[in-house]
């Protein structure tokens, strides 16, 4: 497995700066792994291709405003991006820094509104561990901002980079592949008898993070999970009877593929760096709902994994060639 065989050509004017409005407006290829057949509809098509008994698991893990500004004794602004706030409630959180140059370990770092916190560790990729002195969470809640991927360049409203059913704050990015629901879609396919449930993943900046060398030896990032008791019984149930489970996004993929075992599907909460790439065997997944990756990232591989490679390289050759809008506020696609 080469690097290169994750690559491919994408005109810049294809990366999608804003989402679809109405959200399920946006297109849906949909791809049968089985026949190779690929077919071009709207995403609120959807209930056309699921079915009664079917498992729609989706994460509703809330993207929290993350994204900051402090200086250092010097007065040199630093931009703060709050990672995860480590167990424990004692005010510690992973952050990463720029320029990180400047806030050595014991540097205190004084933002707005008179809140503070101290370096007291820089860890092995470069991330900073803060000990914050006062409410960081109204802080953000005051003047955060909402952190988005570097190629998207245009202001987008806050709660478009959020899904509608989003509950619990933690990620720093959101799971893109619900930003295509409706609350009326969702209301749809559960009254055609589409069970829907959920689970939390909170998103990370790693999932930007592209793979440079080989696969083999590529580090996955580490991210937090919980499944609920009901999801995991949902979930277990449809696989004992034949009935599909379909996960709404590669974070849903990732926390139900790490929590399976011989008996079944675990509830619970912990922490997944499950890389999923060719060669992986999918124990839970029937079906995939997910936006269009980057070149060379662990999305895409994920996406190979479940699809087969030969099928992913011309379903994105079609994306391509078709005009489909690419990454975060992009179109989607279902791989049944």
């Amino acid at each position: 497995m080469r690097l290169e065989d994750f690559d491919y050509h994408l005109p810049p004017e294809l990366i999608a700066q804003q989402g679809a409005e109405p959200r399920d407006a946006a297109r849906l290829m949909v791809v049968e792994r089985q026949s190779g057949r690929i077919e071009h509809r709207v995403f609120r098509e959807l209930p056309h291709y699921l079915r009664p008994g079917d498992v729609l698991v989706l994460n509703e893990s809330k993207v929290i405003p993350a994204r900051t500004f402090a200086q250092n004794p010097q007065g040199t602004p630093i931009e703060v991006l709050l990672v995860r706030e480590l167990p424990g409630g004692d005010g510690r959180w992973e952050a990463l820094l720029r320029p990180a140059r400047r806030a050595r370990v014991g540097t205190r770092l004084t933002f707005p509104e008179g809140l503070c916190a101290t370096v007291e560790a820089v860890q092995a990729d470069g991330s900073r561990l803060l000990r914050f002195e006062g409410d960081i969470w109204a802080h953000l809640e005051r003047i955060g901002q909402t952190p988005l991927p570097p190629y998207i360049r245009a202001p987008v409203e806050p709660t478009r980079y959020q899904t509608v059913y989003a509950r619990t704050p933690g990620s720093v990015a959101a799971p893109t592949a619900g930003l295509h629901f409706t609350p009326e879609l969702l209301a749809c396919l559960q009254a055609m008898g589409v069970e829907i449930s959920y689970l939390i993943l909170h998103v990370g900046p790693g999932t930007f993070k592209p793979v440079k060398e080989s696969p083999e030896t590529h580090v996955m990032h580490r991210e937090p999970y919980e499944i609920p008791p009901s999801t995991a019984a949902a979930v277990n149930q449809a696989k004992a009877q034949g009935r599909r489970v379909i996960a709404v996004g590669t974070t849903v993929v990732r926390a139900l593929e790490t929590a399976w075992s011989e008996t079944g599907l675990q509830p619970g909460a912990g922490e997944t760096q499950l890389f999923i790439r060719p060669g992986f065997h999918y124990r839970v997944v029937d079906a995939l709902i997910t936006n269009f990756h980057l070149p060379r990232s662990t999305l895409l591989m994920l996406v190979s994994a479940f699809m087969g490679h030969e099928l992913m390289r011309r379903a994105y050759q079609t994306a391509v060639a078709e005009r489909y809008r690419f990454y975060s506020l992009g179109d989607a696609m279902l791989i049944l």
